[in-house]
């Protein structure tokens, strides 16, 4: 798929999250426009994963370790064919599988997240299995830059770094802000990128709103041979929405129906722009 394709996809998954938290009263917006361009790359140029290949060992892993932001995750995996979109109107409804958090109850999720810290141990527990098993798989996890002062984090780091976990790639969804203000203020975790090194990891940073730096990072994993993967995504909290990024308002929030309709109109107004561009 070429970048101006990516793009578009981009602009319609932020649409259908934002269409999806309005019909749930619920939802965490500002994480979910923040990190789905990079689940679009993922899912749709990266993984080697699909509905048909999911019971296959050799399948790439996708853990989301900052499950709170699994709005996004799902609109991705409904457009993989993971299961019906129709489904997500059930989003946060009695007895509905499509609750606030990834559970393997959802077609296409490998692990239940949402307890802070969690998701990357469980991936660098995954990405060992594969080296021992001499597997080809990849494990790729996303990480929410507030959830860095959980101290499970760096223990899982030391030992992808101790077992030369080249198989994992994790990512940061660096917004800058987590739900009580900005990190810097909450628990600064700056210098980010000499920690990581510190801690024996090949790093790049890339913009993570920006399609076309997701790709390039991610398809030159791995950076370093024996080295786990970290890439430092700069990102915008609410990004492609005008009076929700930057904003930690709506770290957790539900538009109203004029917000909704304003922010429709302007994903709407910028796909219209790409296509213009297109038919040049």
């Amino acid at each position: 798929m070429c970048v101006p394709d990516l793009e578009r996809k981009s602009l319609e998954y932020r649409k259908k999250i934002l269409k999806y938290i309005k019909h749930a009263s619920a939802g965490h917006t500002g994480g979910s426009l923040s990190c789905i361009d990079i689940l679009n790359v993922l899912y749709n140029q990266i993984l080697h994963v699909s509905p048909q290949n999911f019971s296959d060992n050799n399948r790439d892993r996708y853990i989301q370790s900052k499950g709170h932001s699994v709005e996004a995750l799902y609109v991705v995996l409904a457009d993989q064919g993971f299961f019906p979109e129709s489904e997500l109107e059930t989003l946060c409804q009695y007895q509905s599988h499509f609750i606030g958090h990834p559970t393997r109850k959802v077609p296409g999720v490998e692990q239940n997240t949402g307890a802070l810290g969690h998701g990357l141990a469980l991936s660098v527990g995954t990405a060992l299995a594969g080296k021992m098993d001499e597997a080809d798989f990849k494990v790729f996890t996303l990480l929410g830059d507030g959830e860095l002062a959980e101290g499970s984090n760096w223990e899982a780091l030391l030992a992808a770094s101790h077992y030369n976990l080249d198989n994992l790639v994790v990512i940061l969804d660096y917004n800058k802000l987590q739900i009580t203000g900005r990190n810097k203020d909450v628990m600064n975790v700056e210098p980010l990128l000499d920690k990581f090194k510190a801690f024996g990891l090949a790093v790049r940073e890339m913009d993570g709103n920006d399609i076309a730096s997701i790709k390039a990072t991610l398809e030159d994993v791995p950076f370093e041979s024996g080295k786990p993967n970290l890439v430092i995504a700069h990102t915008t909290k609410g990004k492609g929405v005008s009076f929700m990024e930057d904003s930690v308002k709506w770290h957790h929030g539900v538009p109203d129906d004029a917000q909704y309709q304003q922010a429709q109109e302007e994903l709407d107004k910028k796909i219209s722009a790409l296509e213009k561009l297109e038919s040049k």
